[in-house]
């Protein structure tokens, strides 16, 4: 639970590595009574403490895929 708004985790789909007591996680996550949605942002050990992060709906999260698969690293 984060403040007033409940927070689901229903799914975890990348969970990065740890930096300085929290990792990044991929989660998709419903608040409140909302549809899901894809969520990125890091998290404490026992996920009591979060950071700040931002949401995805399907279609953003495909449109981010594929403008990240024509990046040359």
């Amino acid at each position: 639970m984060t403040g007033n708004i409940k927070c689901e985790i229903l799914e975890t789909c990348i969970e990065f590595p740890e930096t300085r007591g929290y990792h990044l996680e991929l989660n998709l996550v419903k608040w409140g009574d909302n549809e899901p949605k894809y969520d990125l942002r890091r998290w404490n050990e026992d996920r009591s403490r979060m950071t700040k992060g931002i949401t995805l709906s399907k279609e953003e999260l495909l449109v981010l895929q594929d403008k990240l698969s024509n990046i040359k690293f």
